[in-house]
């Protein structure tokens, strides 16, 4: 399950890319409102994403947000993964975070990490094939 966190980027994320290409930096208070996110958690939310490149800020009067890149070329996945991390539901199936499950007896013959990893692979295969475009378009096709 997404967290309250994550959801709340993904409408932050989703906002922004509703903006006209070439429009001014989008002020933290009109992301909060128009995508009613709490503007104490947007803050911590908007500089990780910032962090990991998928936003610019702007400071001063006219400051505000952008997002780094056209709304084609970021993925909810690549927001899930700033905000929650590895996409995969157990260490053992996943790319960028590995650990071998401590009560695992052999990865080789263990059927729940193979059933992990074809979910991880669906999941990942979704979520990265969507971008934010995809999801604001009128009819979202399923990647």
């Amino acid at each position: 399950m997404l967290t309250q966190r994550s959801r709340y980027a993904l409408r932050s994320m989703l906002f922004l890319a509703r903006a006209p290409a070439g429009s001014p930096p989008i002020p933290m208070t009109r992301i909060a409102a128009e995508a009613t996110v709490p503007r104490k958690f947007l803050e911590l939310i908007l500089a990780d994403l910032r962090d990991a490149q998928l936003l610019h800020s702007y400071r001063g009067k006219m400051g505000g947000y952008v997002l780094s890149r056209p709304a084609h070329l970021i993925s909810l996945g690549e927001i899930i993964r700033v905000i929650e991390g590895p996409l995969a539901l157990v260490p053992c199936v996943s790319r960028t975070a590995y650990r071998p499950c401590k009560d695992c007896k052999s990865e080789i013959d263990c059927e729940i990490r193979a059933a992990m990893m074809r979910v991880r692979d669906e999941t990942a295969r979704i979520l990265d094939g969507t971008s934010l475009a995809d999801a604001t378009a009128d009819k979202l096709v399923a990647a």
